[in-house]
């Protein structure tokens, strides 16, 4: 079992940055690591993804240049950097883990285990 919790949501206002911590604990060997997010009355989307060894890392278009996954090499927590953040960033955030796997994907699908979320509120 791999359990995860993710911290630092907030409000923030557009332009404003906020940095996001998906601590990992349990079984969670080999696993890629991803940032889904999902507003009111939307689908969940993909945000990004690392690889296990962190060499591969995936963006949304939507994010690409604004937000910076990582993970530290104890391989216990996932970073989402989250910077000139926009209204339209505005969702709950969800960490996913896939243990067993190393590639990054961006599909949903491809994770195993999910968090709770934290919630990015941001305020034009």
């Amino acid at each position: 079992q791999v359990q995860l919790v993710e911290s630092g949501g907030g409000l923030v206002q557009a332009g404003g940055s906020l940095s996001l911590s998906c601590a990992v604990s349990g079984r969670n060997y080999n696993s890629a690591m991803g940032w889904f997010r999902q507003a009111p009355g939307k689908e969940r989307e993909f945000v990004a993804a690392i690889s296990w060894n962190g060499i591969t890392i995936l963006y949304a278009d939507s994010v690409k240049g604004r937000f910076s996954i990582s993970r530290d090499g104890a391989k216990k927590t996932v970073y989402l950097r989250m910077n000139s953040l926009k209204p339209e960033d505005t969702a709950r955030y969800y960490c996913a883990s896939r243990p067993g796997y190393n590639s990054a994907s961006s599909n949903s699908d491809n994770y195993d285990y999910w968090g709770q979320g934290t919630q990015v509120t941001v305020s034009s």
